[in-house]
């Protein structure tokens, strides 16, 4: 994720109390404790707000398909998107860490086929999607986040 000079670079984690105690085991440790949370692979995702500009760190459930990463934007349930979504929207470009490993991304939203596929994967990876959509209209996004890494990674 590219830094631009007049926008500030410290990143803010999420304002959830136990979500922020996550991501800080996650980036403590460099991914060592974290990264698989209650038996689920969970990853950091850091968005530029799309409001104020400010970098901002969550931690997700996520699965893989063909080299890019899956999460969804469940809220818990919630009827409103999570922030982190609201942000790809606006801004694509995004900062993922898998374990120890840290890349940027491109975040697109799977739609059709894809995204009836992915949603599947995620809900067996993390069945409690299933109860999430049962608690709200809202169609929860299916996120693929794409590496783009160097040519020397």
């Amino acid at each position: 994720m590219s830094e631009r000079r007049d926008e500030p670079s410290e990143v803010l984690d999420s304002p959830t109390g136990w979500v922020a105690g996550h991501v800080r085991r996650y980036v403590e440790s460099d991914g060592a404790r974290g990264h698989i949370w209650y038996g689920k692979p969970t990853l950091l995702l850091t968005t530029r707000g799309r409001r104020s500009g400010v970098l901002r760190r969550t931690g997700l459930i996520y699965g893989e398909d063909a080299g890019n990463y899956v999460v969804v934007g469940s809220n818990g349930g919630s009827d409103r998107h999570p922030h982190w979504y609201l942000n790809a929207l606006a801004e694509p470009r995004v900062r993922v860490q898998v374990a120890a490993e840290s890349f940027d991304a491109v975040a697109r939203e799977a739609e059709g086929e894809e995204r009836d596929r992915l949603w599947e994967a995620m809900a067996v990876i993390f069945p409690q999607y299933l109860s999430y959509r049962k608690q709200t209209d809202r169609r929860m996004p299916v996120v693929v986040l794409e590496p783009r890494r160097s040519a020397g990674q």
